[in-house]
């Protein structure tokens, strides 16, 4: 149910306790701080995992590989410390000049991390993927924990064999299985994780809980709607710009204007679809969703339009990510 009129709507990026709750996110003497960068291959669980951890959405999933595009800081605050999480787009082989982009997302994150929490998908067999990841890592000096996600479909007696087998890389520092669907493993991972985090004060305020500024978290969420009812006829071949973004306050409303672009004229069709459907379809699901994130009502305009080569554009690359950079 939407809000009222006499909600106002908290700025993204912040969520509080409920009136009368004790605030256990504060960390407390002794706490820890560090960064931990989510790595791994395209659908291996990464954003699955971060928004388990901060038990909210700061990242758009889907069954697609490649659906992280830029990286995402996910900032989880506990009476043991603050991690800043950075989730960051599947490792691959770069074709276009946005996959180049990602694999630079991917490259400033393991410089930064203090730990790398390399994100493996248990229930697939081991490939070239996966060595690529490997040797990525081996350049590495982070502290570096290999975290066999989806134990939940793996069958128990292949659970310790592949334990070994990515023991024996000896390129890990602890092996940690978890289901970041189910939750099962993920506090035992944060054990871990604050363990082998230097002592250190907060540098995020308590009540943050992502970086994300609104701009592109609504520009994901009507990606993630478009990935998820068009994904079979465009897997990859589309990208979202928010045009316009205003507030008129004294309504507690909140109006965006965003362009969903694509690579063919024939592709319009597919968006749209018969009467306007589609895009009708997207634009509910992604109202409704950010109603609730923002607290406020939304107002949403979608368009459709054909840019051929926007993959390898450099200058519309750099403005799907300007909120980003200004934030």
């Amino acid at each position: 149910m939407p809000p009222s009129n006499e909600t106002p709507h908290p700025p993204f990026g912040h969520l509080l306790p409920a009136s009368g709750e004790k605030d256990t996110r504060v960390p407390g003497e002794g706490s820890r701080f560090g960064v931990v960068a989510l790595v791994g291959r395209p659908n291996a669980g990464k954003s699955t995992l971060l928004n388990r951890i901060l038990g909210q959405k700061v990242a758009i999933v889907s069954a697609k590989p490649q659906t992280t595009r830029n990286r995402i800081v996910g900032i989880l605050n506990d009476a043991r410390g603050q991690i800043a999480f950075l989730d960051t787009p599947g490792i691959h082989k770069p074709l276009h000049k946005l996959n180049v982009r990602m694999m630079e997302h991917v490259r400033s994150a393991l410089s930064e991390a203090d730990i790398l929490a390399v994100m493996i998908d248990a229930n697939e067999p081991f490939g070239h993927g996966d060595q690529f990841v490997l040797d990525m890592l081996r350049a590495q000096t982070n502290k570096r924990f290999a975290v066999l996600n989806k134990i939940d479909l793996l069958k128990k007696t292949k659970l310790l064999p592949l334990m070994q087998q990515y023991s024996e890389t000896g390129l890990f520092d602890e092996i940690v299985p978890i289901s970041a669907s189910s939750g099962d493993g993920v506090e035992p991972l944060l054990e871990v994780l604050f363990k082998n985090l230097p002592a250190g004060q907060a540098q995020y305020p308590a009540e943050d809980f992502t970086t994300q500024p609104e701009r592109f978290f609504a520009a994901e969420i009507v990606r993630e709607k478009l990935l998820r009812h068009t994904s079979d006829e465009l897997p990859y071949t589309t990208a979202v710009s928010v045009d316009r973004w205003e507030e008129e306050e004294e309504k507690n409303l909140i109006k965006i204007y965003a362009t969903i672009v694509v690579e063919r004229e024939t592709q319009k069709p597919i968006v749209i679809g018969k009467q306007g459907s589609m895009i009708k379809r997207i634009g509910t699901e992604a109202r409704e969703e950010l109603e609730a994130i923002l607290g406020a009502k939304v107002y949403l305009d979608l368009h459709v339009a054909v840019h051929e080569r926007w993959r390898e554009d450099e200058r519309f690359l750099g403005e799907l990510e300007w909120p980003l950079r200004e934030k």
